[in-house]
């Protein structure tokens, strides 16, 4: 086989680069002191997307998980409980950050491809004991990253949302790849966002911008949000000049996220062709995800496609994920099958 001469990364959509226009974008970016709220391109920002989500403010970040980590700390009380699913983000890969930096413990479920439901939730809220945490807090994300990319559906989230109201429970949203999810259901963000008391959206991953996430919220929340960003040693200077790659990815990045989708797409019908492939999880976004027939093969087969100059990544034993994103062209998608075809045996 012929060797790429340029890589093609599917590792995740974190490895985007900027564009130039992107760049543009930020050299000339107008700056000031964000601890005194007078960046102008961070303000802009912030009203940017709260306008986008129907809420009422939004504070810029420099990740997901520190958005994440904020609204939880705002949420909840030291020795209180969050829901969340066994696989989510906020409990597997934020460092144990909701026990170190909230001194909360959490309820981990079960459910279909890191998606909860009403019903399961509903079994886990603790009583008013003295022996049992309080339960403050349930988190949902959408799109599920350790369930390939898979969408909630919006008919749970608002029977999860009228529980949650009903038992005085503030409803978090790990939004990373929420424009996925919105840009494939076509549903309305503002209707979508109406369910949620906050959402972390990361401006990094599949739209494209270098660095950073916005957390959203009402005023008063953000107001509190501020502090805790504070406290974290989140509070940034003249960070405009990261702030318009963000503000430039929500303007002009969100529509092509169907582009990456169809490509996703590709993969999954040639690895479903694959003989050495037992199954690839149904693709609804940018996650590829594909179960080896033999788990001992999965270094293997990551190997050779390095060689082959395609760099992908190890998902848990005999799994496989690529992921798609605005770097990777459809003549690579297209290379990148070829290549995989050729590997079958």
């Amino acid at each position: 086989m012929v060797k790429f001469k340029s890589m093609i990364d599917f590792r995740s959509d974190t490895v985007t680069k900027p564009s130039k226009e992107m760049m543009d974008a930020m050299f000339s970016a107008p700056v000031g002191d964000d601890v005194f709220s007078e960046d102008p391109t961070i303000n802009e920002l912030q009203q940017y997307a709260a306008r986008m989500f129907g809420k009422e403010d939004a504070l810029f970040c420099s990740s997901g998980t520190q958005t994440n980590q904020i609204a939880i700390n705002v949420h909840v009380q030291p020795g209180s409980e969050v829901i969340c699913h066994e696989e989510s983000h906020i409990y597997k890969y934020e460092g144990g950050g909701i026990a170190k930096n909230s001194g909360a413990s959490v309820r981990l479920l079960q459910g279909d491809r890191g998606r909860l439901t009403v019903d399961t939730i509903a079994k886990w809220v603790n009583p008013d004991d003295v022996h049992f945490p309080t339960t403050q807090l349930v988190s949902l994300e959408d799109t599920a990253n350790r369930g390939g990319g898979a969408i909630y559906n919006f008919e749970e989230i608002k029977k999860i949302k009228e529980f949650c109201s009903a038992n005085n429970l503030p409803l978090h949203l790990d939004g990373a790849r929420l424009m996925n999810a919105l840009v494939e259901t076509k549903i309305d963000p503002r209707t979508y966002a109406a369910q949620f008391d906050s959402i972390s959206l990361c401006l990094s991953k599949g739209l494209g911008a270098p660095v950073g996430s916005v957390l959203i919220g009402t005023k008063d929340f953000i107001k509190k949000a501020r502090r805790v960003r504070k406290v974290f040693g989140g509070g940034m200077r003249q960070a405009g000049i990261i702030a318009a790659g963000g503000l430039y990815a929500l303007k002009n990045n969100v529509d092509r996220l169907a582009i990456d989708h169809a490509h996703a797409r590709q993969l999954e019908t040639t690895l479903n062709q694959l003989n050495w492939v037992e199954s690839v999880l149904p693709v609804q976004t940018n996650i590829v995800v594909a179960i080896l027939k033999d788990a001992s093969q999965r270094d293997l087969i990551i190997a050779q496609l390095a060689e082959q100059n395609i760099r992908i990544m190890a998902f848990g034993e005999g799994m496989l994920r690529l992921v798609t994103h605005l770097d990777v062209t459809s003549g690579e998608i297209d290379q990148t099958c070829e290549v995989l075809k050729k590997m079958n045996n």
